[in-house]
């Protein structure tokens, strides 16, 4: 596929997954960070498209757990610095951004408690 073939299909993925999240009362649409196409929970941010593809906040142990398999890459600053509880999760099947997605709420909303 070309570059633009992936972004489609993966703009496409985001907006299944969002509107089936967004039958959750506490789920709202709006920006991730920046102008990014994102969801939160409760105000927080726990999944938004980015250029890289998906990107979802993840327990740490589980971030490490998706990069040291080759699924995904730790997001960083742009000064750099390694965010520990994100990561960018390109391409791939929109049922795997599924349970990337779900767990990233659950595990926002557990620390919103």
């Amino acid at each position: 596929m070309t570059d633009t073939a992936d972004s489609l299909e993966a703009e496409r993925c985001f907006e299944s997954l969002a509107a089936a999240h967004l039958s959750h009362a506490r789920v709202t649409r709006g920006t991730g960070f920046g102008s990014t196409t994102g969801l939160r929970v409760d105000g927080r941010i726990f999944a938004m498209l980015m250029k890289t593809g998906l990107v979802v906040k993840l327990p740490r142990d589980r971030v490490d757990e998706l990069v040291a398999a080759g699924a995904g890459t730790r997001l960083e600053t742009r000064q750099g610095r390694s965010m520990k509880e994100w990561v960018s999760v390109a391409g791939g099947q929109c049922g795997d951004w599924e349970r990337l997605v779900d767990d990233a709420l659950a595990f926002v909303d557990s620390r919103s408690a």
